[in-house]
């Protein structure tokens, strides 16, 4: 699945599609963020992305500027997950987090249609996500040394 954007061209792949130089593209990405911008030591490389459709906002110039990861229902969670998202800091302020978002349910529907989408949201992001009808529906909980809630969005 691709959509355009006025600013990034997304593509939604299967982990077996993506090229050698995506995959390391989206990778780097995480690591610069989750684990050194975030300084959070944990295993970004989980055994669960060759199971996961995966989300690329490309910029014009090709180069990567937001990604996130699709997980089918039953791998994680009993729905369909989005998680791993991202907007890399050159790309930030822009509101690209929203349309990331937008286009990451989009993309879920798709695949899996009339189901409930879940996330594991850093705590801090609850109103972020809310804004898009998530509802938070856990309490809070650590996840890798950061404060997290669970959070759905209905069918």
């Amino acid at each position: 699945m691709t959509t355009a954007s006025p600013v990034l061209h997304w593509r939604w792949l299967p982990f077996e599609a993506l090229s050698v130089h995506e995959l390391h593209a989206l990778l780097k990405l995480r690591q610069d963020v989750f684990v050194l911008e975030q300084t959070c030591l944990y295993a970004d490389i989980d055994g669960i992305d060759p199971h996961c459709r995966h989300g690329l906002g490309l910029a014009p110039d090709g180069t990567l500027a937001a990604c996130a990861r699709l997980v089918p229902p039953g791998l994680k969670f009993e729905e369909p997950a989005i998680g791993r998202v991202i907007v890399a800091p050159a790309w930030r302020g822009r509101a690209l987090g929203h349309e990331l978002m937008r286009e990451a349910i989009a993309a879920t529907r798709a695949t899996w249609p009339g189901r409930a989408i879940r996330l594991s949201a850093q705590a801090h992001l609850q109103r972020f996500y809310g804004a898009l009808g998530f509802a938070t529906v856990s309490d809070e909980y650590d996840e890798d040394g950061i404060p997290h809630v669970d959070m759905l969005l209905a069918a």
